[in-house]
């Protein structure tokens, strides 16, 4: 099996998932998007909710590595996530859609398929971040929340950045990363109040 050929179909298809979903496109236009045929296509994935995965894998295993990446580097709960949240938006824009396509679009898959990424987008993901706020929590570092809640309220803040309609190519500064870092920990009242444990 060709290797280089099954990346093109990956990135061919990704842009086309973002761009139509998955209702919304076919493998015969995917087919003719990479310029091959359909057979073709077949052979190197057995259907659209295989090629589908296959790109969310692909994905996944990206943000995990990027996760362990800052946890490897160690330092406090807050300083983890702050670096999470300015390399996930120094992703290209279609990298970052990725994961707002696979929280629209997994209800498109069958049940068992879409338990097991599940699953995988939990252990991989969604829990390693919630271990990082964890771990603050521990260390009195951060208040006593559900580390669920934050790591929603967290993604929450983030998610209009997944959308590639919006065109938001994020500026070289940082500066959105920072704003949205800031309002998160400390929010944007100049109250005292929410710093207090």
């Amino acid at each position: 099996m060709d290797s280089l050929m099954r990346d093109k179909i990956l990135q061919t298809a990704k842009g086309l998932f973002i761009q139509r979903g998955y209702h919304g496109l076919s493998m015969r236009a995917i087919a003719e998007q990479v310029g091959v045929s359909k057979a073709a296509l077949y052979y190197y994935f057995e259907d659209k909710q295989q090629l589908f995965l296959a790109i969310l894998e692909e994905s996944l295993a990206q943000v995990e590595n990027l996760i362990n990446e800052i946890t490897a580097q160690g330092g406090s709960s807050q300083a983890r996530i702050e670096l999470f949240v300015f390399r996930i938006l120094g992703q290209p824009a279609d990298q970052r859609a990725v994961i707002r396509l696979a929280s629209q679009e997994l209800a498109q898959l069958d049940a068992a398929a879409r338990k097991a990424f599940e699953v995988e987008y939990q252990t991989r993901f969604l829990g390693k971040i919630s271990h990082i706020f964890d771990e603050g929590i521990q260390a009195g570092e951060l208040r006593p929340l559900d580390s669920n809640s934050m790591t929603w309220a967290l993604l929450g803040m983030l998610y209009p950045y997944f959308h590639t309609a919006n065109n938001l190519e994020l500026p070289q500064d940082e500066a959105i990363s920072g704003q949205l870092v800031t309002i998160f920990f400390d929010g944007v009242s100049l109250s005292q109040v929410f710093h207090n444990p």
